[in-house]
């Protein structure tokens, strides 16, 4: 017969309570028995130092271990991560209804939490939050963020497509990186003397500048052109693809820069710099075909095999290992194990898939509060300082946009595309924050110059929205879909 089910439950709760119950009589006795076992000398003697207060109430006693654990270090971690993604989601979408991207109100949330506003407002919420102790934990935390980041980036990079628009891309990204680079080293003239860290020289401040007043940010200029609905324009096409290439070729001066401020002399430069180029070569020619036959998927697979998964992060961390070793920093090998990941089967795509939103949702945000709290805007507390930070976003927006239309023109397009181009090149975004930061690791900025090349990064990349509808480029307006010449580059008509 068999029983009802409230007799089976009421079963079970019957032997649930006495095995709870003779489970705590155990307990009891063997920690009663315990209690009179004698202590050895050691024990007595430390035991003999123990101070015992009055009981305190429960309550209090609570409170008082609440607060020890809130208060540590894992503790303080946790808060502060849950407060920038809180700062972050909100900023993002507030910038996001004044038609800016999302990543601009991350970028401005992480300065508000930094000593220019929130340290200011409520400094004592600040040191609580965000203790000098605690910046460390932060920074390296960040950094993983960064890393998996340049790694995207480096997935992201189509070198089908650079190869079959290569020309015209060419020229209009290099003549893109060529004149505000020049303009740049020329404004290390004026800025070297006042703001400069002298131990390194002239020439790694002025490289540094140069390669800062080039960067364009190539995943927000591509968020832009989707926003826009340009992404089947001509115009849209060659300022991804430039915009790739000069991301390219923007990162392998910078590793030059790098190299050459790291190793102290030329002489160290040179072997610094033949090291990484032996290395990009053994990745490109070597491990990437390697990694094609090994790792590429069926296209039919929603997922990367786990094993393959962890060959993939080992492979990444590899690649960072011996570029931080070679002396050209980390991100640069995590953005070239990005570019030799096979294409075949989708398996970037599907790479992609499993980094993003973890790199983009969760750890960007770090990064944008720790460069949020190296920037102190009051450092800019005189007539002069505004001023010069005023001249380096104009000779920014001068060199960029003024090198791109250039350029533009003389591969045969209109003014007004032209324009409009250099309006999207001119974004700089988290890609020259990145920039900044390795700037400021290896002591080349000091905060105050820090401090002005953000205000340009923010001010140059909330720009292109503004100067989009200036130049009435839109998808709907914009040119008939198609892509770049392939291989003419001709004279403007």
């Amino acid at each position: 017969m068999v029983k009802p089910a409230s007799a089976k439950w009421s079963s079970v709760a019957s032997i649930y309570a006495a095995a709870l119950f003779g489970g705590l009589l155990c307990l009891w006795a063997i920690t009663r028995y315990g209690q009179q076992l004698p202590l050895s000398d050691s024990a007595a003697a430390a035991g003999s130092i123990v101070v015992i207060g009055k009981a305190q109430p429960l309550l209090e006693a609570i409170m008082g271990e609440l607060r020890k654990n809130f208060g540590s270090p894992f503790g303080t971690l946790i808060l502060q991560i849950l407060t920038i993604l809180v700062a972050s989601r909100v900023c993002g979408v507030v910038l996001k209804r004044l038609g800016q991207p999302r990543v601009m109100g991350e970028i401005i949330a992480g300065i508000c939490l930094g000593p220019s506003l929130l340290g200011v407002v409520l400094p004592e919420v600040r040191g609580f939050l965000f203790p000098e102790t605690a910046l460390p934990r932060l920074f390296f935390l960040s950094n993983v963020g960064l890393i998996l980041f340049m790694f995207m980036i480096g997935l992201e990079l189509d070198l089908r497509s650079l190869a079959t628009r290569a020309k015209s891309a060419l020229l209009i990204s290099h003549l893109s990186i060529i004149v505000p680079f020049v303009l740049g080293a020329a404004l290390a003239l004026v800025l070297f003397e006042p703001f400069a860290p002298h131990q390194f020289g002239f020439l790694s401040f002025a490289l540094f500048m140069g390669v800062s007043m080039s960067i364009t940010a190539f995943p927000v200029l591509a968020r832009i052109i989707q926003e826009h609905h340009l992404t089947r324009t001509t115009l849209g096409a060659a300022a991804i693809t430039s915009a790739a290439i000069d991301d390219v070729s923007a990162w392998c001066i910078l590793a030059v820069v790098v190299g050459i401020v790291q190793s102290g002399s030329s002489v160290g430069a040179v072997g610094v710099l033949s090291l990484a180029v032996v290395y990009t070569g053994l990745a490109l020619f070597a491990v990437r075909p390697a990694l094609k036959r090994w790792l590429s998927t069926s296209a039919t697979g929603s997922r990367i095999a786990p094993a393959k998964l962890a060959v993939v992060f080992m492979i990444l961390l590899t690649s960072c290992l011996l570029t931080e070793s070679i002396g050209i920093h980390a991100l640069f090998g995590a953005f070239l194990a990005g570019v030799i990941m096979p294409e075949e089967g989708a398996f970037k795509a599907k790479l992609i898939a499993s980094v993003e939103d973890v790199s983009t949702l969760v750890l960007l945000p770090l990064f944008f509060a720790f460069t949020g709290l190296r920037t102190e805007i009051g450092l800019l507390n005189d007539l002069d300082g505004w001023l010069i930070c005023g001249l380096i976003i104009a000779v920014a927006v001068v060199g960029k946009m003024g090198g791109t239309i250039a350029a533009a023109r003389w591969t045969g397009l209109d003014w007004r595309e032209s324009a409009g181009l250099g309006a999207l090149m001119n974004t700089r975004g988290l890609v020259e924050l990145v920039v900044l930061n390795i700037g400021y690791d290896i002591g080349i900025l000091t905060p105050k110059i820090f401090t002005m090349l953000v205000i340009m990064a923010i001010v140059t990349t909330m720009m292109t929205g503004p100067l989009l509808r200036l130049f009435r480029i839109v998808g709907a307006n914009a040119a008939a879909a198609g892509d770049m010449p392939t291989d003419d580059v001709r004279p403007a008509a």
